[in-house]
């Protein structure tokens, strides 16, 4: 089926993304409603911003603004969530949306019981998934709190939503305190914005990037895992708002860790996209998860890249009510959001670097944001521009996670 519109919710990387596997497998352009428009779905034949509303994460808003427009088309509608905050908004408000727009999104209770990450470690503790030793502090006991691990400390919030609408000087997605003393200024420095909610602590896992790995699921509306595949961070971003995304990953398998995460998924009963980050520990062989987001990561056009289209699984469940079974992706590309040369610089594994080297050369690449059937003198001067900053922004940034430019 082709004849219908995809409806994307922001305006980020992860929108592109999913407007790229859209325009790929069906030819379609997609619509982006948004409360503000990001420069990476700008100058785009692929996405174009139909609404732009600074108020659309109030819920009466929300909703108002999503009816209006789908009584104004006449082809069916797929609506996809590409944030924690729409997601939410779109579980509270699943029964105004369901009669205008094709979705697949969980209950309101399941996204709030997994996406506050408190709550999502409790769940893994609940399955025997293992994670970092954590703990949590609040406004009120964060300069007392004990913490039952060794520093260094990782320090981020509980509430990814509130977090992101918060402002305090050098604030950054994710810190690293070294001690106390970083720890209580880093906490001050939280505490001191409009952000109130608690701050996950958590022990440190060592080893470089490329030691975490990055999960992307589908989940149907009958609560089966559809499509799962596996990516390999080769480096992470370096910037402030950056750290914590990725800067490019190779598409990896490992079997016996999508089983596992596969009856997490049925068990929890999700609906829709889902999106784990987690890091291998070499001291105990174990996978430690970090955080489940409710989405499709902004990394996640690597699963198409790699010939699993993320759109096809969402179309011919929601809209098309096909039976796709369950698949595992298993083959090997490399995606990346960085310029290579950024890549071949920071990657300190000979072994990683010449697979990444090897896929490049074989043609089996893509970047996020560079897309031949996109191209417009506007987006490409604007493309290059930005590849060209990586290499500033990650020699200024690189290492740095602590209260400080």
């Amino acid at each position: 089926m082709t004849d219908f519109l995809p409806v994307l919710l922001g305006s980020d990387a992860n929108v592109y993304g999913m407007a790229r596997s859209f325009y790929s497998q069906y030819g379609v352009t997609s619509a982006a409603v948004c409360k503000g428009a990001l420069v990476a779905t700008a100058n785009s034949k692929l996405v174009h911003i139909a609404i732009l509303e600074p108020r659309l994460e109030e819920d009466d808003v929300f909703v108002k603004t999503l009816v209006d427009f789908a009584k104004r088309q006449t082809k069916p509608l797929v609506l996809v969530s590409c944030a924690d905050g729409y997601t939410i908004l779109l579980a509270r408000h699943r029964e105004e949306l369901a009669p205008y727009y094709h979705f697949a999104c969980p209950d309101l209770q399941t996204v709030l019981d997994l996406d506050i990450k408190d709550n999502f470690y409790r769940a893994c503790a609940a399955h025997g998934l293992s994670y970092p030793k954590t703990a949590t502090c609040t406004a009120e006991n964060h300069k007392t709190v004990t913490l039952p691990f060794d520093f260094p400390c990782i320090i981020k919030p509980s509430n990814s939503a509130a977090y992101w609408n918060c402002s305090f000087p050098h604030k950054k997605k994710v810190f690293l305190a070294q001690n106390r003393r970083e720890f209580d200024e880093i906490t001050d420095a939280i505490y001191g914005s409009s952000y109130q909610d608690e701050l996950i602590l958590q022990e440190y896992i060592p080893g470089d990037d490329n030691c975490m790995r990055v999960l992307n699921a589908y989940c149907g509306l009958d609560r089966k895992v559809h499509l799962m595949a596996l990516g390999r961070p080769l480096l992470e971003e370096q910037t402030p708002e950056g750290i914590g995304n990725y800067a490019a990953i190779l598409s990896v398998y490992d079997g016996e860790l999508l089983a596992r995460m596969r009856a997490f998924l049925e068990d929890v009963g999700w609906v829709g996209f889902a999106n784990f980050d987690m890091k291998f520990d070499t001291r105990t062989g174990e996978y430690k998860l970090f955080e489940m987001n409710p989405r499709q990561g902004r990394s996640s056009y690597f699963v198409t890249a790699s010939g699993y289209n993320l759109a096809k699984w969402l179309v011919e469940d929601v809209l098309e009510h096909k039976d796709t079974g369950y698949t595992e992706a298993n083959t090997h590309s490399l995606w990346m959001i960085a310029p290579y040369g950024v890549i071949r610089k920071y990657l300190k594994d000979p072994r990683l670097l010449a697979e990444a080297a090897r896929l490049k050369k074989a043609g089996k690449c893509a970047h996020q944001l560079f897309c031949r059937e996109d191209f417009t003198l506007k987006r490409f001067l604007w493309y290059i521009r930005s590849q060209l900053n990586y290499y500033r922004k990650t020699a200024r940034y690189y290492g740095n996670k602590s209260l400080r430019d």
